[in-house]
């Protein structure tokens, strides 16, 4: 059995390697909050992981019951031998996660392995309640709503969620479809007259572009929508989310200034903007983080 501390630390790990921005963005939290950040992600790439890894559907789906059934058994309070689901299992009794959107994440991850095209973006939104969503709305427990804001703050919550994967999905087209998977409506497809061969060339056409910059459209009025919900959060925690939203953002910012060229290169930010972001966002961390604290050896 996989130790606590082992766990937590496979969990980073993954964060590490496959969520870079949002792992940067993280290290501005206070210390004592990063690994439990770490360990909702590592559980979500994991399960992702197993929906991309096997060549078989039907293997696929068995790992993936395999894996559910742990989290189930996990959240009844019975051992687990999965070793990132000792951290994410602590993590969800510690704040209290809603075991309600574990199970749509789930669901949306089980989608992965029969779904891969949607009909409108009513219909993908319904995938992306489960698979990006409910992601914003497990991490508020852990960074901390003002009281005033608890209920208020989740709708921003999902929005960011919405935004960070929408913006996925347009830098990784070809990606994507290499695993035979399109998630750009077909109505919309219909609408701009692209077709799946449009998506399989090697040059983004203009069909394609006027696509993507309508879709990337939805994506900024998610990112709008998400703006109000930082100040709803404690002071400490509003830099990370400041800093995550700005590097999805500036991936967004990058497909656009690039005419959406997405087929012929993947989006990124700019090692260096990324490190400004960062710097810039991390005296405030500080400032914050110690204001907490003072006000907590200041308290009669």
């Amino acid at each position: 059995m996989t130790t606590l501390t082992a766990s937590y630390e496979r969990c980073r790990r993954l964060h590490a390697r496959h969520g870079r921005s949002y792992y940067l963005a993280t290290r501005l939290l206070p210390g004592w909050k990063r690994r439990h950040v770490h360990a909702l992600y590592g559980f979500a790439r994991y399960a992702d992981e197993i929906v991309d890894s096997f060549d078989v559907r039907g293997d696929r789906a068995a790992a993936l019951d395999a894996f559910a059934s742990q989290v189930a058994a996990g959240l009844a309070g019975e051992p687990v031998r999965d070793p990132v689901l000792p951290a994410f299992l602590h993590t969800v009794r510690s704040f209290g996660v809603a075991h309600g959107d574990i199970a749509a994440f789930l669901r949306s991850m089980r989608a992965d392995l029969t779904v891969t095209r949607y009909a409108t973006y009513d219909d993908l939104l319904g995938y992306m309640e489960g698979s990006a969503a409910v992601i914003g709305t497990m991490m508020l427990p852990i960074l901390e709503t003002v009281p005033s804001a608890r209920d208020e703050a989740r709708e921003p919550a999902r929005r960011l969620g919405l935004a960070f994967q929408l913006t996925n999905f347009l830098r990784d087209v070809a990606e994507d479809l290499a695993r035979d998977r399109i998630y750009l409506p077909l109505e919309d497809m219909a609408a701009f007259g692209v077709t799946e061969a449009d998506l399989r060339g090697p040059s983004t056409g203009r069909a394609v572009r006027e696509l993507l910059a309508f879709e990337a459209s939805r994506a900024r009025e998610h990112y709008a929508a998400a703006a109000p919900g930082i100040a709803m959060l404690i002071p400490s925690s509003r830099p990370c989310i400041r800093a995550a939203r700005e590097l999805y953002g500036g991936i967004l910012t990058e497909i656009e200034r690039s005419g959406f060229a997405v087929l012929e290169r993947r989006a990124r930010v700019p090692r260096r903007r990324k490190l400004a972001t960062f710097a810039r966002h991390l005296l405030l961390s500080a400032a914050t983080g110690r204001a907490e604290l003072r006000a907590v050896v200041d308290a009669p």
